[in-house]
């Protein structure tokens, strides 16, 4: 598929406000600039609005269709992409990822982190995404996560309690770096789209945590909300001990995939989403992860990023609802949170 392609694909009028804001909000894409975009058969109609966004912007860009040069699920990133990367500054990856095919998005994640490029991941994105998070003042997320950022880099132990149950402490390491990925993407990080969240990998966390929003990776889609069978999963210095769950499939699928690796079942990431255009998760853990709270990932601590030293070849987020958040530091206790509100204005 050529950009040309594309761009005789008919889409809702809809999306046209979210591909608006991910161009020139988010990417701030200037019309000299080169654009990689990557999508799939099941998300063109999303992509082919993006792409009449950076026709309207004037920049240079180029479109793959994973399924015109690979078979699916992906063992590696085709080379024609990466190569197209090569000579751009930025890449948007707007695709309905399969099982097992983390691998091949890491490959391309390495290419831009080594350019330095600013990368939109649309990983999962759905129509329903278009019209509800990605139409969130990303400016009003941005401010707000600065506030977020700003105090959870002092913080020296940060816990989060639920009324479902969930009770974590995690203490932070000072040789780790904070991020905010708030939907202004920048060379520095690249950031999913819908953005809207303060991340760091973890010194250590210890507790319970209850999962009644929603898993990431594909079990997301195969097990969808959890309200009614939450996960609830029990962490020991950083790793899994436990997990238990009404549902015994995700019960199964979950300790698996946190057992593909050695540090599979290691809390690589701990995050707070900032996203307030996102007012309830959806089943989908692309926009879920930026619901204002606490969600946390086991495996990959993006180490390239955080300074964590060690790796993983898997990352799959957990999402709870409804946290509450104290913040400890040198100068005291903060409360940031209370039943699932921000405590701070933007």
């Amino acid at each position: 598929m050529t950009a040309t392609d594309l761009l005789h694909i008919d889409y809702p009028v809809e999306f046209t406000p979210g591909a608006q804001s991910a161009v020139t909000t988010c990417l701030r894409i200037d019309p000299t600039e080169k654009v990689t975009l990557i999508t799939d058969r099941a998300t063109e109609q999303i992509a082919a609005s993006i792409g009449e966004q950076l026709e309207v912007r004037g920049c240079a860009w180029n479109a793959f269709l994973l399924e015109d040069l690979a078979p699916r699920p992906l063992i590696n990133m085709p080379q024609a992409v990466l190569e197209d990367m090569e000579s751009s500054q930025v890449s948007i990856f707007a695709v309905q990822v399969q099982q097992n095919e983390l691998q091949s998005r890491m490959q391309m994640t390495d290419v831009v982190n080594r350019r330095h490029m600013r990368h939109a991941h649309m990983v999962n994105i759905t129509p329903e995404i278009m019209c509800t998070g990605m139409r969130a003042d990303f400016n009003l997320v941005d401010r707000l996560s600065q506030q977020v950022l700003d105090r959870v880099k002092k913080a020296t132990r940060i816990r989060a309690t639920t009324a479902a149950g969930t009770d974590i402490t995690a203490e932070m390491n000072p040789g780790y770096r904070w991020f905010k990925t708030s939907g202004i993407i920048s060379p520095e990080k690249w950031g999913n789209l819908p953005g809207g969240e303060c991340f760091t990998s973890p010194g250590e966390v210890n507790g319970t945590f209850v999962v009644d929003g929603v898993v990431g990776d594909w079990l997301c889609a195969r097990y969808g909300l959890l309200h009614a069978t939450p996960l609830t999963i029990e962490i020991a210095t950083n790793r899994i001990v436990s997990c238990t769950s009404a549902n015994k499939a995700l019960e199964s699928d979950f300790w698996a995939y946190t057992h593909t690796d050695g540090n599979s079942d290691r809390v690589g990431e701990f995050a707070i989403g900032t996203n307030l255009g996102v007012d309830r998760v959806i089943g989908n853990i692309l926009q879920d992860e930026k619901f204002p709270g606490i969600h946390i990932a086991f495996g990959n601590p993006y180490g390239e990023h955080t300074g964590a030293p060690w790796r993983s070849g898997t990352h799959i987020d957990v999402v709870g609802l409804g946290f509450n958040i104290w913040l400890e530091s040198d100068a005291g206790q903060e409360q940031i949170m209370r039943d699932g509100r921000f405590l701070i204005a933007a």
